[in-house]
This record gives structure tokens, C-alpha cells and sequence, in this order.
């Protein structure tokens, strides 16, 4: 039997449940207390490659390689094969769709990234583009955007990482142009995650490595790799601690999640040596909001919730 591989997942604000798209076309929403499904969603397209909650936790957005971001009310009643009707579609993009995010705090907004090299902001109430980040006339990505994150101090920026291996800051409010371009990685920047602090951001690669950058000065700050040789493989997703010390990333080879000291740039905990850990690569993962919890997604069909001593729960 081939494992449905879990493609993404995003915690709801008030820590107990998560949402997650697999392989098997569908959004499952999960109470992670319990491990218990509250919602099993059927997807239009079973190619969704992101998910995510709304900051109030009533809809769940998720999008893929049908170019759409498609909104889903929690309260809407599925029929009998797990139907529930699309409360939006988010339409404009010219290819898939890699990452969506809502603005915090803002459950009318969110942030979308393609295929198309471009990143939009959506009007979920409307449904239409207020505005969008690159493109043919704009000085912006010249590949594939795989990631957004924006910031929990100013949500009017977000970084963005691409196949053209860097990560840009944008304003949403001068949409014309990146504010910055953040070189230094030698391969696609699959993934993007703004500090705690929302002035630096940190990146994860396919070259092996993640890197931390300081958007006011532009400044690569660390590098953090593996035993110097990447062996590891691409850098899938990361996350970081409630205060900023710990950084959490998931590798597409060794099944492995390293957890780093930022400052130090050392490993101080290897997940995958943990008891029961997982037997594919980690394809995503996410930090409960108070940072009690990290869950991790993989292609073996599992995903694990930890605490900081060791592994917790399978759902």
C-alpha cells in the first residue's frame, strides 16, 4: 500500500486544531488534544499543495495546481461523500498555487504565491485582487514563488522565496517593485518564515541550508547547515520558537527535523532519532501559536505532534 503523502499544515490560533492536505484530496481538520477528525473536506482538485486556517479559525483556505485558492466555511454542511461548497474561489493566477496565508489578524485578506512567479492579495470578501507582487512588468521574481510569510509587526510586509534562489520583502502598500532581494542560497528557497521579532526572516533550501537575514540591513545574519555538506538534502519547511532561539526544519532526505540554536548555530536536537519518528521525508510543518506544540507532516501519511521532550502524539 503507497502512503497518501501529506503535502501541508497550519495550526488554528488557539492551539488545539489543525488543518492538513494530503494526497488523497482532501482537508482534514484534526483536534490535536485528541487526535479526533472534525471536518474531512473532498477537494475540487486532489493536487492541493498549501492550506490554512483564518485567524479566527472559521474557514480554511488551500490551493494547488489548479491555480485557484479556494475558501472553505467550517460551518458549512458536507453532504454524505464530505462535499462541503466552496464559500470562494480566489481566480488570477496563471499557474499553481505554491502557499496561501492570511494577513493576521484579518480574516478579508490573505496573501497568495504561483507558479506564474507572482504573489497576490486577495479581498476574500469580494474575492478580487487587490493587488499583485511581480510579474511580466515588475521588477520581481524571475521563477516559481514557492513560499510567503509575513510579518507579525507590520503585516503590511511579507518575504517571498523562489526557484530563482532568493527571498524578496514587499510592501503591500507599494506593490510595484520588491523593497529587497536577499541573495546568498544556490538553490530554489522552498521556504520562508518571518523571525518572531518580524525584522529578520529565516529561509530553507533546496542546496541543503537555512539562512537567517535581517531586513533593515539587507544582512545575511547565519547559515545553518548540516555537518557542512548538506547531506540532508533539501530544507522543506521551517519554523521558529515563540522567542526566537530555536529553529525548527524539516528535511526531504534522512526523514529528519533538525531543531537549531539560532544564535549558536548548532544542532541541539535531531527529531528523526527520536522513538517512532518518521519513515519519509518531512514534507511540512508547523508551531502551535503559545509554542508548546510542533507538528510535523510527511510523506508516510502520519502526522506527529511533539512537545520540546520528545515525541507526543500520531494523528
Amino acid at each position: 500500500m503507497w502512503d497518501l503523502q501529506v503535502y501541508s499544515l497550519d495550526w488554528t490560533p488557539e492551539r488545539n486544531r489543525i488543518v492538513s492536505a494530503s494526497q488523497d484530496g482532501r482537508l482534514i481538520v484534526w483536534n490535536a488534544l485528541t487526535s479526533q477528525k472534525t471536518h474531512a473536506i473532498k477537494l475540487p482538485c486532489a493536487w492541493v499543495m498549501t492550506c490554512a486556517f483564518s485567524p479566527n479559525g472559521q474557514s480554511v483556505a488551500c490551493g494547488g495546481l489548479d491555480s485557484v485558492c479556494s475558501i472553505f466555511s467550517l460551518s458549512s454542511t458536507a453532504d454524505k461523500d464530505g462535499t462541503v461548497p466552496v464559500s470562494r474561489m480566489l481566480t488570477g493566477h496563471r499557474g499553481y498555487v505554491s502557499c496561501c496565508q492570511y494577513v493576521p489578524n484579518e480574516d478579508a485578506h490573505l496573501i497568495t504565491s504561483s507558479g506564474d512567479q507572482t504573489c497576490i492579495l486577495w479581498d476574500v470578501t469580494t474575492g478580487l485582487k487587490t493587488s499583485v507582487f511581480g510579474g511580466e512588468f515588475q521588477s520581481g521574481h524571475t521563477a516559481d514563488v514557492l513560499s510567503v510569510s509575513i510579518s507579525g509587526s507590520n503585516p503590511n510586509w511579507f518575504i517571498s522565496g523562489s526557484c530563482d534562489s532568493t527571498a524578496r520583502l514587499w510592501d503591500t502598500r507599494a506593490a510595484s517593485r520588491a523593497v529587497r532581494t536577499f541573495h546568498g542560497h544556490e538553490g530554489d528557497v522552498n521556504t520562508v518564515k518571518f523571525f518572531p521579532d518580524g525584522y529578520r526572516f529565516g529561509t530553507g533550501s533546496d542546496d541543503g541550508t537555512c539562512r537567517l537575514y535581517d531586513i533593515r540591513t539587507g544582512h545575511q545574519l547565519q547559515v545553518y547547515q548540516p555537518h557542512g555538506d548538506g547531506e540532508n538534502g533539501p530544507v522543506t519547511s521551517i519554523a521558529f520558537s515563540v522567542s526566537g532561539r530555536l529553529l525548527f526544519a524539516g528535511y526531504a532526505s534522512n526523514n529528519t527535523c533538525y531543531v537549531w540554536d539560532t544564535l549558536l548555530g548548532e544542532v541541539v536536537l535531531d527529531l528523526g532519532l527520536q522513538q517512532d519518528s518518521h519513515r519519509n521525508r518531512i514534507s511540512c510543518l508547523g508551531l502551535s501559536a503559545d509554542g508548546s506544540a510542533l507538528c510535523t507532516g510527511s510523506w508516510d501519511s502520519n502526522l506527529k505532534i511533539w512537545a520540546f521532550g520528545g515525541h507526543r502524539r500520531v494523528i
